[in-house]
């Protein structure tokens, strides 16, 4: 278009919207405040309009090629890894790399198309899904709570032998936090004489009696419905982190990259099965007449 043809649409949009867009001197030609937000606007709309058209072409498209991706060993090992044969049947022109590592990446400088990740997101360059909020609850085996006292509130835990996770990435020991009815929360922190750096092995410790332990319930839950584990302090769970899948922003999301991402969308729930061991125990004819504890709702 050419410049006066250019000065007339403007002006002619000036008038529909009442508003003044541009300043006009002879040196230079500036945006008002209500221009630059028309503006922004303008292009945000643009935006989601390719998005749209993509989303419906896309629809169309088969997901093929390689695809990389990393995930937390438990999380990936317990939650992801036994579906991952029912997308390789829906999608059989994708091939499916996956790491299963506690290592934070660079999915960019690593070549990585996705990753999930638990906690918050530090990388302000990637797209995040939020998949669900993790649980955790403090177990310990039968038998060991059979030889000690049951810890009835947080603060009876320093009595007891507790099992730390120890976080790969800071050589530290993750906190304990309690929910307490007076709002403040109770932080139990955790140097005990057993220490690991993996959540699977750390529920094999707990389950040998080993000592109690704090794990997300989608590592505990499968050993609390078979009776190696049992929960204590049910009634001061709190809500956990994030777990989320990431990955870095393109107008033109592979299909096989999006048919991942719809995969684990529908593979967690915004309830997760694995919570429902924070569900009331159900009373045994034995135990009948006593109250159960209550667990807090989602």
């Amino acid at each position: 278009m050419s410049a006066s043809a250019v000065s007339k649409a403007i002006s002619r949009l000036e008038d529909e919207l009442g508003q003044r867009l541009i300043h006009r001197t002879t040196r230079k030609i500036t945006l008002t405040e209500e221009g630059a937000t028309f503006l922004e606007r303008c292009r945000q709309i643009l935006i989601e309009v390719e998005d749209a058209e993509t989303t419906i072409a896309q629809a169309r498209a088969i997901p093929r090629g390689r695809l990389r991706v990393q995930m937390p060993i438990g999380f990936g090992r317990i939650v992801v890894a036994p579906a991952l044969a029912s997308f390789a049947r829906s999608y059989p022109e994708v091939v499916l790399d996956v790491e299963l590592s506690d290592r934070i990446m660079d999915i960019a400088n690593e070549g990585k198309d996705a990753a999930i990740r638990i906690g918050d997101l530090r990388d302000s360059r990637v797209i995040a899904r939020r998949l669900c909020e993790l649980r955790f609850v403090t177990c310990a085996s039968p038998e060991y709570l059979a030889r000690h006292s049951v810890p009835m509130i947080p603060e009876d835990l320093v009595h007891h032998q507790c099992l730390g996770y120890l976080i790969p990435q800071t050589g530290q020991y993750r906190d304990w936090i309690y929910a307490k009815k007076d709002g403040e929360p109770y932080v139990h922190s955790v140097s005990g004489g057993l220490n690991i750096n993996n959540a699977e092995s750390l529920l094999d410790a707990t389950i040998s009696g080993a000592g109690v332990a704090m794990m997300a319930t989608f590592v505990a839950a499968g050993a609390v419905r078979a009776g190696k584990l049992q929960i204590i302090l049910r009634e001061y769970v709190t809500t956990g982190p994030t777990v989320s899948v990431v990955y870095l922003p393109n107008k033109r999301m592979s299909p096989r990259l999006r048919a991942f991402v719809d995969f684990l969308t529908s593979l967690v729930p915004e309830s997760p099965p694995w919570d429902r061991i924070l569900l009331p125990p159900v009373a045994s004819n034995s135990a009948a007449g006593k109250p159960a504890s209550r667990a807090r709702k989602r």
